[in-house]
């Protein structure tokens, strides 16, 4: 799902522990949203954000290990 960044007003994103930190190419999350993981581009900090559930979050990050 899409979402608007003005939903997460307030959230405080880290960048994820999976981004390369070579290029600067990040994805950041914000925890704290039960049921949810969003996550969004760090050159884009105002862009839309891509809501996951965190089932299928966890289901996408355990193909990648």
């Amino acid at each position: 799902m899409r979402a608007d960044i003005s939903r997460f007003s307030g959230a405080v994103w880290r960048t994820s522990t999976y981004s390369g930190s070579e290029n600067q190419n990040c994805v950041q999350v914000t925890d704290g949203v039960p049921g949810i993981l969003p996550v969004h581009d760090s050159k884009q900090p105002e862009g839309p954000v891509l809501v996951f559930g965190t089932d299928a979050w966890g289901s996408f990050i355990s193909t990648l290990a």
